[in-house]
Order: structure tokens, then C-alpha cells, then sequence
């Protein structure tokens, strides 16, 4: 026999022999985390003897102690779950030594030390008391992890660059399964995906813009539990390279000086530079630069200008940084000081003007009107203590005609002709004659009809003058 079949008997006798000696012997995570109200999962696998393997069958059952490993630290018995003090189920098939357990409303005074006991058919009894599960009952669920699936280590991304963001989760006992959300501010849609394994995993992707930088992006676990929901949540921060934007804020303001502002927002943060008719502009008698930083990525600038500069074709606003550039030009030819300001002004004021003179023009009429009309009331009942010849409006039917003479009211006094001295008012009258009885019966025509007008004035002495027009 040579050497190399020795060996080989050697070997094969020492795994015989392994064979033979098979132990009682279990497998059993060090250490569980269950949540309050909900479920646990122990996963178990274990070993017996060679010499029990007949009595290992479907009829075999399963017990589990706490905290030791003597008969009244049984707190689960698989034949008789429902009277438990732990309610639960092994759901693993005992007779082919699988004897993983769910243990149903956790509460918090079920962490402890868990040991397994398998009893089958014939003499097989065994308490594994060399290996044990330590469970620990937690409030609140542990948190899930959120971080750049593509490279974590990764600080900042680039605009118009692919982001995908993962969460991750491990899974407790819960039922239903818990769920992954994600949340933000801005609210952009995005692209979500999600897997459930061991662990509980949401993908986040987008295209990164200027508007994603400093977003907090939040992952959130929520537990459905009986009593109430549970959840626990992670978040990251994403930070986005972008070249400069200026704000549409931009403008000027001109009195006796132009004051020109420009703003402009940039990853890193950006420099802002004046340029006046294409060149550099700094700080000197004629013009005053002024800078505020407003945070880590704005920059807010002023420019005054002397109003000798300001027939100067153009004024640009100009930011850089390793980004990129942007630039803002302001016309300042178009914006002439205050001349809008003041026309409106002086168009208020002669608005203001014209509407006042129109109001007194009408309150000067009204009141001679009113005047007027008051004195010619007065005139009209003037009666007492006079004779004359008095005419009024009303129609005068003579005899045989067949037309009214109208007269407008006046009076002739004897008293005032007699009364030299006494100065009266001046008084118009018009008497409008139409020929009644024509000469002959031929109709003669416009000059048949006759209009006599007489005035009589009298001041001291009486006037009075007569004519006709429109006669032959």
C-alpha cells in the first residue's frame, strides 16, 4: 500500500467519524430588536443527535424559555400557542429542523435572554441552553439611512448632472410591511422606486438644478401598528455647483445722481464687476461701488454714477465664478432723470388748475343768474302807486284779428315823466307786429310782413325812437 492510499483511508475514516458524532447544536442571532406593538421574527436552525433522527418527525413540537432554561421559564408552546403568555407561531418546519418563530405584540417587557426546547417522538428532548437570542424591545423604530446612491463620499454634484439618492431600511416584523416616503421642499417631481427585501430600499432620481442646492431631502419609516403609527426618518442635504443667475430685480433709480443695483446668485459664490461703456469700472470722484453679501451663494452690488456719465451708451452688470458667467445690461440713455416724474407733475398741476377755474366760471353763472332772475321778479310786482301803460306776456286778441300780439312785460309811469331828477333803471321792450290786414288780398311776399321795434330810454329827459324794418 503506498503512501497516497493510506492518507486517503485516513481521511475518510475521520469524516466517518464526524458523521457518527453529530451533536446537539442550534443557531441563533446574537442579538434582535423587536418594536413595541408590533411583531418579531426569530430565526432559528438546529441539530440533533444522529440516534434521534427517527424520532425528529411532523409531530414534533417546539417550546421557548426566558431568561433560562427550567420548566416555569416556558413563555411559548407551540402546541398550545393560545395560552401562551407570548402569543406567536413557529413557522418553520420542526422535522426539518428549521425552527424559526414569530412572536406577535411585542411589548416592553419582553427583552431577555430566549432559549429553543425540541421535543419529537421517542426519547428526543433537548434544551439548547449554550445558545441563546437576546431580544431588545425598542419604542421607536431605528432609522432608515439616506445618502448618494452614486458615489457617497461625494459632497456636491453638478448642475445637469444625474442624482440618485437611496434610503434604506431594515425591515421589522410589522403587518402590513412598512412603507418609505420621501419629502422636500421645493416640491419637484422626481422619479421613485422601491424594493422590499431584508432590507427595506427607495431610490430617489432626478437631474440636479440650481434650485436643488441646499434642499434637505427626507426619508421617512412608518410602521402600521395597531394602537397607533410609528415612524423614524433621515435626511441629507444636497449641495449643487451652478454657474452665476443674476435677479430680475435689476433696475436704476436717478435723481441728481444715477443709483444702479444689480444682485447675482451663484455655486461657488460669485464676484460682481461694473463695466461702463465696455470698461472696468472702480471706485472715484464720479462713481461709488457699494457690495453686500446676502448669504453664502448672493451678492448684492450698487453702482452711483455722476450725472456727467450718464450719456454713457451702456452700464453691465457682470458675475463670474468657476462656473460660468452672467451679464446685465442697463440702457442709461433711455432713463432720463426724473423727467417722467416731473411732466406728471406738471400735468397734475394743470389739471388741478382747469378743473378749479371750470368750477368757479359755473358758481360765477349761477349766482348772476339767480340775480337776475330774482330782479326781474322784483320788476314784475311793481304795481302799487303807478299808472301807465302796462303789457304783459300773455296773448292780445284784437278785434277781428285772427293772430295774438305777444309783448315782453315793461311799465310806463306819467309820475316818472313828470320826475325829472329820478333816475330809473334802463328798460327794453320788443313788440313783434304781423300785418293782419294786408293792403290787398295778393300775397305780397317777406315784405308784407312788418317788424317795429320801439326802446325808450329815459334819464332826465325821454328818449323815444321808432323805426321799421322789412317795410315797403
Amino acid at each position: 500500500m503506498d503512501i497516497w492510499t493510506a492518507e486517503k483511508i485516513l481521511l475518510l475514516s475521520f469524516l466517518l467519524k464526524g458523521v457518527r458524532g453529530r451533536d446537539f447544536s442550534i443557531s441563533l442571532p446574537e442579538k434582535i430588536e423587536a418594536l413595541s406593538g408590533s411583531c418579531v421574527i426569530i430565526k432559528c436552525k438546529f441539530e440533533i443527535q444522529d440516534k434521534y433522527d427517527k424520532d425528529l418527525t411532523e409531530k414534533a413540537t417546539g417550546y421557548w424559555h426566558k431568561d433560562g432554561t427550567h420548566f416555569e421559564q416556558i413563555v411559548f408552546n407551540a402546541m398550545s400557542s393560545q395560552n401562551s403568555i407570548i402569543k406567536g407561531n413557529i413557522t418553520g418546519r420542526l422535522h426539518e429542523k428549521d425552527c424559526t418563530t414569530v412572536f406577535y405584540d411585542v411589548r416592553s417587557n419582553y427583552s431577555g435572554q430566549y432559549y429553543f426546547r425540541i421535543e419529537g417522538e421517542g426519547g428526543l428532548k433537548w434544551t439548547y441552553p449554550d445558545g441563546h437570542v437576546l431580544m431588545e424591545v425598542i419604542e421607536s423604530p431605528p432609522k432608515p439611512t439616506v445618502k448618494l446612491y452614486t458615489d457617497p463620499d461625494q459632497e456636491e454634484v453638478l448642475e445637469g448632472s444625474s442624482v440618485s439618492l437611496r434610503c434604506s431600511a431594515e425591515t421589522l416584523c410589522s403587518s402590513p410591511p412598512p412603507t418609505l416616503t420621501w419629502s422636500f421642499t421645493p416640491r419637484i417631481p422626481l422619479s421613485e422606486s422601491s424594493r422590499q427585501q431584508e432590507l427595506l430600499i427607495s431610490d430617489l432620481n432626478f437631474t440636479a438644478t440650481h434650485r436643488h442646492h441646499r434642499v434637505t431631502f427626507t426619508c421617512t419609516i412608518t410602521y402600521q401598528l395597531q394602537d397607533k403609527n410609528k415612524t423614524a426618518q433621515d435626511n441629507i442635504t444636497l449641495h449643487v455647483q451652478y454657474a452665476p443667475k443674476i435677479s430680475p430685480s435689476f433696475g436704476c433709480n436717478k435723481t441728481d445722481v444715477t443709483v444702479c443695483f444689480c444682485e447675482v446668485d451663484g455655486n461657488p459664490s460669485p464676484e460682481l464687476e461694473w463695466l461702463l461703456s465696455g470698461r472696468p469700472v472702480s471706485n472715484s470722484s464720479n462713481t461709488f461701488i457699494s457690495e453686500e453679501r446676502l448669504n453664502s451663494t448672493g451678492l448684492r452690488s450698487s453702482i452711483t454714477l455722476h450725472q456727467s456719465l450718464t450719456h454713457t451708451s451702456s452700464l453691465q452688470c457682470v458675475g463670474n465664478n468657476t462656473r460660468g458667467t452672467a451679464k446685465k445690461q442697463f440702457q442709461l440713455n433711455l432713463f432720463p432723470p426724473e423727467r417722467g416724474k416731473q411732466d406728471a407733475h406738471l400735468f397734475s398741476i394743470t389739471i388741478g388748475v382747469a378743473v378749479g377755474g371750470s368750477l368757479v366760471m359755473m358758481m360765477l353763472c349761477i349766482i348772476i343768474y339767480s340775480a337776475r332772475r330774482e330782479y326781474s321778479r322784483s320788476s314784475q310786482t311793481k304795481q302799487e302807486g303807478t299808472t301807465g301803460i302796462i303789457m304783459t306776456d300773455r296773448a292780445i286778441q284784437q278785434e277781428g284779428e285772427s293772430e295774438p300780439v305777444y309783448a315782453n312785460n315793461f311799465m310806463l309811469s306819467s309820475a316818472d315823466d313828470a320826475t325829472l331828477n329820478h333816475r330809473e333803471s334802463l328798460h327794453y321792450a320788443s313788440i313783434d307786429f304781423r300785418n293782419i290786414q294786408p293792403e290787398s288780398e295778393e300775397i305780397s311776399g317777406i315784405s308784407s310782413l312788418t317788424t317795429d321795434y320801439a326802446v325808450i330810454h329815459y334819464s332826465g329827459e325821454v328818449v323815444e325812437k321808432k323805426g321799421s324794418v322789412g317795410g315797403d
